[in-house]
């Protein structure tokens, strides 16, 4: 038996570029409401709980937008829907069309977590009910009031229960429940202004006292093995279908991009580069290591079902391999998260009792350590959503981060470190890794990226307008301004989001919201680039949506 068992928690924060690419107008608004709810309250659950450490990991293009939202809030100069409607002086004036679309916007949330607690926020569900029931003549009964309340109580369910503890403005809001004027909806949009610009600061102070590691991601969440391969998806799954196009044309250099970026955007916001990086849905590949390592990047990290491809699953044996860091041939240190612990934070421990939860999270940490030989102390990653999940917890789940980061730094044999700690800890005596299997934390393989006809019709588009965007770039005929304006367009098209939500089994809502930004971002590529955009693209490229399906810790149901 072990005498001490090493913790990490990576808290992964990511959300794409919602930002439409003929105007900078947001057609979602999923990063501010998580920055105001979740990512607000993972940096006070650290900031109450010192002796708890952790990795907080960033992709580029989510700081890019929360500061973005922070500046415009600041010049008052919003590209939200959502935000012109709590700052709209005169609601009252609102047309039908605008009508339900505050009321789809405003109750496009968990209503069990989120509305049914505010008995406020559930009176106007129930006035919204009867009247869509009565058709759009009835949308007149619905004052201008009834908008104003609606919109300030969309915003303050929104809010992170450690903002709502410690700010008393948002109190007196939730307390006087309805009659909102213009100077509270004001109020409460300078709230949001500040909590976005004050976050990166947090963080930043977080990792200067050594609490935290801040580790990053490829700029926009690109998925690397595919960039790199179609071929590496045959890697795990032998028979998925590929794209027509044999390859992403010159993925390499397109990666190598990605990496750049995000390291210099990394370093200019927290003041060094990144140790390590949490690869855009854990994807790894032994060629995308490579990059990693020559791009200076020390550490990765992938889910277990990977681990498991790698050693052979006759040969894998979890206790034995899962807990302790690996190296590749690269010389990058490789992570594996432990699946079932990271599941049972991001689905089931929702549905308990906070203080259950951590007796049993804690119970099955010290059943690794009995497991473990002595003088080998296990590692343990915890590897999740730092935003998805918590909305389904009771009160954002700040009892039971409050229950578990107290017991955690209570116990005297589990300590919290991070990545780039335990690598230099462990540096002597880390197993190489046989050559790696591509896959991803998702079953372990790339399928939910590629495979289906829809994600590979996508990938056809992609290659396509980058074969264009080559052939421009190769011409001279654009200025440096234009072809960097193309760059950050192809940048955006490369997110591995688009092919996430593509497919009959996702939401209808989110996979039409999904497919259609991605087509504005390419038909702007080809502007950008002065070509006609391909008729393709006036086009749907799904077959429609099916029902939520969970698909793993990292949820992606929060559209719906």
């Amino acid at each position: 038996m072990a005498n001490r068992l090493e913790l990490v928690f990576l808290w992964h924060m990511h959300q794409p570029d919602y930002r439409a690419p003929e105007n900078g107008e947001f057609a979602l608004p999923w990063t501010y409401l998580h920055a105001m709810k979740d990512y607000t309250d993972m940096a006070a659950h650290l900031e109450r709980h010192p002796a708890v450490h952790a990795v907080v990991n960033f992709v580029p293009v989510l700081l890019d937008q929360i500061e973005d939202y922070a500046n415009q809030i600041a010049r008052r100069e919003l590209r939200d829907p959502l935000l012109r409607l709590l700052a709209h002086p005169t609601p009252e004036h609102l047309g039908k069309d605008e009508k339900r679309a505050a009321i789809h916007a405003c109750f496009r949330t968990n209503h069990t977590r989120t509305v049914a607690p505010f008995p406020y926020y559930q009176r106007l569900h129930a006035l919204q009910e009867i009247a869509t029931a009565q058709g759009d003549a009835a949308l007149d009964y619905l004052s201008g009031a009834y908008f104003a309340d609606l919109v300030t109580w969309y915003h303050l369910a929104w809010t992170g229960e450690t903002e709502r503890r410690r700010n008393p403005l948002l109190t007196e809001l939730m307390s006087r429940g309805e009659g909102y004027r213009l100077s509270d909806r004001l109020s409460l949009l300078q709230i949001i202004g500040a909590m976005l610009g004050e976050l990166v600061p947090r963080y930043r102070a977080l990792a200067a006292r050594g609490q935290i590691e801040l580790s990053a991601t490829p700029q926009a969440h690109p998925l690397a093995p595919l960039l790199l391969s179609f071929d590496a998806a045959r890697e795990a799954w032998p028979t998925v279908e590929l794209p027509a196009a044999p390859a992403y044309p010159g993925g390499r250099q397109r990666l190598d991009a990605h990496l750049a970026r995000a390291t210099a955007s990394h370093t200019v916001r927290f003041d060094a580069p990144p140790a390590g990086m949490w690869p855009a849905e854990g994807a790894v590949s032994g060629p995308v290591l490579a990059r990693f390592a020559a791009a200076g990047i020390g550490w990765a990290a992938s889910s277990e079902a990977v681990l498991a491809n790698t050693l052979g699953h006759d040969r894998y044996i979890r206790e034995r391999d899962l807990y302790h860091p690996w190296r590749d041939a690269s010389g990058v240190t490789m992570y594996f998260r432990d699946d079932r612990l990271s599941d049972l934070i991001g689905f089931e421990y929702a549905k308990w009792h906070g203080q259950d939860a951590t007796r049993h999270f804690i119970g099955e940490l010290e059943g690794i350590m009995a497991r473990a030989p002595d003088g080998d102390p296990p590692l343990v990653c915890v590897m999740l959503d730092g935003e998805n999940a918590w909305e389904y917890y009771p009160y954002n789940g700040y009892h039971f981060f409050e229950d578990l980061y107290t017991a955690l730094a209570a116990h005297p044999s589990i300590v919290t470190t991070t990545l780039a700690g335990a690598a230099a800890a462990r540096a002597p005596c880390i197993s190489e890794l046989p050559p790696l299997v591509a896959g991803s934390w998702v079953y372990g393989t790339l399928s939910t990226w590629i495979g289906d006809p829809d994600k590979n019709h996508a990938w056809d588009l992609l290659c396509s307008a980058k074969q264009n965007y080559d052939l421009v770039l190769a011409s001279g005929r654009l200025t440096a301004q234009e072809m960097a304006r193309a760059e950050t367009l192809l940048t955006s098209c490369e997110s591995s989001d688009w092919f996430w939500w593509l497919g009959d089994y996702n939401p209808a809502e989110a996979v039409a919201n999904f497919e259609a930004l991605f087509r504005r971002n390419l038909r702007a590529l080809y502007q950008a680039l002065k070509l006609t955009p391909p008729t393709q693209l006036d086009y749907a490229l799904s077959r429609g949506g099916g029902s939520v399906e969970a698909g793993g810790t990292m949820r992606r149901a929060r559209e719906v």
